[in-house]
This record gives structure tokens, C-alpha cells and sequence, in this order.
């Protein structure tokens, strides 16, 4: 199996290597750097801050009947404080949401809708958003970057893992790496030194009619960021009014209980 002509495969661990660009010095065998190592590298790094935030600019394919795609965009900032505050505020093309955690209570606002509605959610910020995606049926952009079990999310159903090769992200110099699963394939950018930082995420939903793709640019990291104490608090503003969470699916068409948070929001399907 091979991708170009000057890439090579090891097939005992299923990792694909080097890159066209680098064909006329290609690293000799066995110095080609590892994709679930930098992984791995980035999972702990993120997993060892206190308390860290970050922005993301995202564009979402939507898919409409014939394979039509329109793509929108939306920003998203992210703060969290382990083991159990988490708070997203996402705003776009199509809405304008926050979700916040506080270690008790998980609270999703439509700001645009000026409506809001609250669970009891109490644990950390992992049993948070497994609540949100199963019980609750929606997902926080990004949120599994807050997750001490990020690693073990990004690694379900990985099929092979491939070192793409060097590359820059807002002038950040990182490295480009791609992985299979049977629903998704999905390119991380991580960033190179001593802060491996996740500076993009590209999913292919490939399954999907017209293989939606979701994308997310990562900026503005702070690694030791100063929260204020009602960061994570929802103080309802005038004439926004609380409302109750859509009632659970029926037992038969529920989520497997050990699916866990994604990475992503739910996938994109055909709309009329």
C-alpha cells in the first residue's frame, strides 16, 4: 500500500510515514517521528495545567439534499479549571450558545433566544460532558480538550495513524498527523517544543453523504490564564427565562453509555 511513490508503510504497526516534500532527504528507517506519541505527548500536557484557556475559529459543512455543501463558521472561547469547571461560549453563522459547568450544575444558554436551561450535574468535568452528549443529547465544541480522558477519546476505533510532516499553523511551527476510524478520519496539528498544543483539528465525517468536513483553528492559549471566580456561574440577565432540557430519547434508540463525549457536534446529515 502506498500514498506517493517515496512514502513508505510499516505494516507491523500500522503507521504510515516521511512525506513527498521531503523526498530528497527522507529519514532513514525507524527516525520518522511516532503519531501516537506526539498524541500522547499532547494528551498529558494538557492533562498536567490547572486551569487553561483558548479560542478556536470552526467552519461546519452543512449538507443538503443532492450533495450540495454550505459551509459556516462560528468562534468559540474555551475555559477550563480542573477537576470541575468547564465553560464554552460559541457564537456564529447559525447560533450563539454558552455552555458552563461549575462542578454542580451544567447550564446551557441560547443567548440569542434569551432562554436557558440547567441539570444537576455533579463529579468533574469529564461526567459533565458525558451527561450533556448522552442524557442531555448535545455537545460542547471542543470540550474533550478539558477532558483528563481526552487520549483515550481521540484513540477509539483509530485504525492507523499517519506522521504527515512538519508544518505552521498561524506562523506556530507543528506537526501534521493524521488518523482512520471506520466513521471518521480525522488531521491533528500539534504544536512542536515544550507546549505541545493542539493548534488545529480537521475532521472528514466520510460516511456521511458529501463527507461533511469539520474544522477548527486554535489560538491564543493560556496556559496558566486567570479566571475570575464567576467565570463558570450563569446570572440570568433581564427577560432571559429558564426552560427545561428536551426530554431523553427512548431506551432503544439511547447512546451506549460508554460512547463518551465528542470531539465534535453531532454529525452533519442531508437537510431538504
Amino acid at each position: 500500500m502506498r500514498l506517493k511513490s517515496n512514502r513508505r508503510v510499516t505494516l507491523g504497526c500500522l503507521v504510515l510515514l516521511s512525506g513527498p516534500m521531503l523526498a530528497a532527504a527522507a529519514p532513514e528507517k525507524g527516525t520518522t517521528p511516532d503519531p501516537d506519541k506526539i498524541v500522547a505527548g499532547m494528551c498529558a500536557y494538557l492533562k498536567s495545567l490547572d486551569r487553561f484557556s483558548f479560542r478556536a475559529e470552526v467552519t461546519d459543512d452543512e449538507v443538503y439534499i443532492g450533495g450540495k455543501k454550505l459551509q459556516f463558521g462560528f468562534t468559540t472561547e474555551t475555559f477550563v479549571e480542573r477537576p470541575d469547571k468547564l465553560r464554552v461560549d460559541a457564537a456564529g453563522d447559525l447560533f450563539d450558545k454558552q455552555f458552563l459547568f461549575d462542578g454542580k450544575t451544567l447550564t446551557l444558554v441560547d443567548v440569542g433566544e434569551k432562554v436557558y436551561a440547567s441539570a444537576p450535574a455533579p463529579g468533574d468535568i469529564e461526567g459533565a460532558l458525558a451527561k450533556a452528549d448522552g442524557e442531555l443529547r448535545f455537545r460542547v465544541p471542543l470540550g474533550d480538550l478539558a477532558s483528563a480522558r481526552l487520549c483515550e477519546h481521540l484513540a477509539k476505533g483509530q485504525g492507523h495513524a499517519l506522521f504527515v510532516g512538519p508544518s505552521k499553523v498561524g506562523g506556530v511551527a507543528t506537526e501534521h498527523l493524521a488518523f482512520d476510524r471506520a466513521d471518521i478520519q480525522f488531521q491533528l496539528w500539534v504544536a512542536t517544543g515544550d507546549r505541545p498544543l493542539p493548534m488545529k483539528i480537521l475532521i472528514n465525517q466520510k460516511n456521511l453523504p458529501a463527507a461533511p468536513q469539520w474544522t477548527a483553528v486554535l489560538s491564543d492559549w493560556k496556559t496558566a490564564a486567570k479566571l475570575k471566580p464567576d467565570t463558570f456561574t450563569y446570572n440570568p440577565g433581564p427577560g432571559v427565562k429558564q426552560i427545561k432540557f428536551a426530554p431523553p430519547p427512548p431506551p432503544a434508540a439511547a447512546k451506549a453509555p460508554d460512547s463518551g463525549p465528542a470531539m465534535t457536534p453531532a454529525p452533519t446529515g442531508e437537510k431538504p
